[in-house]
């Protein structure tokens, strides 16, 4: 897989790629990771890439022609286009799995006041974390780009993510790891017992538990 980022401040992707998971999934050539800076792309000596926005208002807008031609220069037939924005479809794990089966993903990380509306006819999906606004797209796109990246297959073992929070719409079983008893607290019998069976009902009756009283509202959809 191929993950291209555009951005106005490629610096902050530095530590991200090079720490972790995203790291040894580079280094096993799983996956590449390439960090754009709009400015590149931009006509102008100064390397402007935003203005002002017609009809008034605060704040500066990303402008059509840089974002437009870098998506020229690095699209290709298996690509899909992602615009980080609040105003997106909320990020989801299936959302996750469902891009982690792509060859090549270009994000594009949104920033001031926004981008010029024209942006999204070049744009498949339009993604948002979570229901509130940040200065910029970069952290957004660090976050989907590490969940897509461990669900690549060889990057983690399929066991590490098959249990993972939010699949079936439920949240992970609880996990214990020694000493077996720690300032009173012990670790629940079934777990010691060698009893695979047992075991794995026990694991998911806790998912079950857990997303009861952690979020109900999984239960719900």
């Amino acid at each position: 897989m191929i993950i291209d980022i555009l951005t106005l401040f490629p610096q902050m992707f530095d530590n991200f790629l090079n720490e972790s998971i995203v790291k040894r999934a580079q280094d096993k050539n799983l996956v590449k990771i390439n960090i754009h800076n709009i400015r590149d792309y931009s006509i102008y000596n100064n390397k402007q890439v935003d203005d002002t926005p017609y009809g008034g208002g605060g704040g500066m807008v990303l402008m059509c022609d840089p974002i437009f031609k870098a998506i020229d220069d690095l699209k290709t037939d298996d690509t899909i286009v992602i615009m980080m924005s609040p105003q997106g479809k909320k990020y989801n794990q299936k959302i996750a799995y469902d891009l982690s089966k792509n060859k090549h993903i270009i994000i594009i990380c949104g920033h001031y006041e926004g981008f010029d509306e024209r942006i999204l006819s070049i744009v498949d999906l339009e993604l948002s974390i979570g229901d509130y606004v940040l200065t910029g797209g970069e952290l957004p796109s660090m976050i989907v780009t590490d969940s897509i990246v461990r669900l690549i297959d060889g990057v983690i073992s399929k066991e590490s993510h098959l249990n993972d929070s939010f699949n079936d719409n439920l949240l992970d079983y609880p996990t214990y790891t020694k000493p077996r008893v720690y300032r009173n607290m012990e670790v629940p019998e079934v777990l010691l017992s060698g009893n695979h069976a047992e075991i794995e009902k026990y694991r998911k009756e806790q998912r079950i538990k857990n997303t009861k009283e952690k979020r109900p509202d999984l239960l719900e959809e």
